[in-house]
């Protein structure tokens, strides 16, 4: 039997994913009471698919095209909008709700606009939203055209064919999305055991629980591709190893076979270089500050997560932290908040700002792009 649940087909900066009303999916609590959310999610999504492609659903067989947001009018106090982000597994019939989706977080407002979940007159708006994966606000500034976020604009955004009108994520008080602190460990850099040897990482979390490790420490330039990291199966090996010991290190879970599978995610780093593009172009050294590789869910990304943006840009500003020494030793180095991140895609610069006093980061910021790609119905398997 099929049913049909009303939903929306979005993509938000450079990820997509079904967008649900709350109202319109069964009520449900945390932990165990999801799994009614988790048998709709994987069958809109098409998941599980041994062969990798969720032809039979609405995901693309990667985990940036493999996401669902659920989306209701908040009851908090100052605060316009609840969501929650769903991390759809291809291969397993699981969802993961250990994160947030900095680039489908950009989606929210748009979609809560077309479906009347809140309303605004024409102009530039704030929206506060509150993440109950990770308990934390989020302000969303855009433009609003006939009720209706704006589209059209002349806004690049790395990964994303064409201009569109921006949008602003800035979010509060980042620090300890899910660990309750900037620093897990207490430390700029951990030694944790992969693959047989001890590599150094810095264990941070600022909008998401982020591993950063040099591209040396895993057998990589950082400079590749992401088919050629995706090939390399020895790398990606070492790398979900050393994810999993950090995960117990953060305090994300008792033991390396229980580490969540959206976070930490990992970012690899390397000093400024010329790397090659995924469009066939290069990009010169001076034009980024960090080039970075970011794997998730066992992948590498064509561009890189919103919130692992904000983190990067966060671990920038804390002394002796592994981006931050490789910042302080560049022939070009930044000035000011923002970081401009090499991808395979080009750069994505993201912002964040320290407070000297306390050493706490108060806040972080990027600018994404969004538009409702389809609204209709979606099919589910009952």
């Amino acid at each position: 039997m099929t049913r049909w649940i009303d939903a929306a087909f979005v993509r938000g900066g450079t990820s997509k994913g079904l967008f649900f009303r709350a109202a319109d999916l069964p009520p449900v609590g945390d932990g165990e009471e999801r799994t009614a959310w988790d048998r709709i999610f994987t069958s809109a999504m098409g998941s599980p698919d041994a062969f990798g492609r969720q032809l039979d659903g609405m995901g693309g067989g990667i985990s940036s095209l493999s996401k669902v947001m659920v989306v209701s009018a908040s009851d908090r106090d100052g605060v316009d909008l609840d969501y929650t982000f769903a991390q759809v597994e291809i291969a397993e019939a699981a969802v993961d709700y250990s994160g947030n989706c900095g680039n489908l977080s950009s989606g929210v407002v748009p979609f809560a606009l077309l479906t009347g979940l809140i309303s605004a007159g024409d102009g530039w708006h704030v929206f506060r939203l509150f993440n109950v994966n990770t308990g934390k606000l989020v302000d969303v500034g855009l433009t609003v055209e006939g009720g209706q976020a704006a589209v059209d604009g002349d806004f690049v955004l790395t990964g994303v064919s064409g201009k569109a009108a921006p949008i602003e994520l800035i979010y509060p008080d980042p620090a300890g999305s899910r660990t309750g602190a900037l620093l897990p460990t207490g430390n700029t850099s951990d030694s944790l055991v992969a693959g047989g040897f001890l590599i150094d990482a810095t264990l941070i979390d600022s909008t998401l629980p982020l591993v950063i490790v040099p591209c040396t420490a895993v057998g990589l330039t950082g400079t590749e591709l992401p088919e050629q990291i995706d090939a390399d199966s020895r790398a990606l090996g070492l790398i979900e190893e050393l994810r999993r010991a950090a995960a117990v290190r953060m305090g994300l879970c008792p033991t390396p076979e229980t580490a969540p599978q959206v976070v930490p995610k990992v970012a690899v780093v390397n000093a400024q270089a010329d790397t090659r593009l995924l469009d066939g172009t290069r990009l010169p050294a001076a034009d980024a500050d960090l080039p970075v590789r970011v794997i998730s869910m066992g992948q590498a990304r064509k561009a890189v997560p919103g919130t692992a943006a904000m983190c990067l840009a966060a671990a920038a500003l804390v002394p002796d932290t592994i981006p931050h020494r490789i910042l302080t030793r560049s022939k070009h180095p930044r000035s000011g908040p923002e970081v401009r991140l090499g991808t395979p895609s080009g750069v994505v610069t993201a912002s964040a700002v320290r407070d000297t006093t306390t050493g706490e980061v108060t806040a972080t910021s990027l600018y994404r792009t969004a538009r409702v790609l389809m609204r209709g119905q979606v099919a589910v398997a009952d």
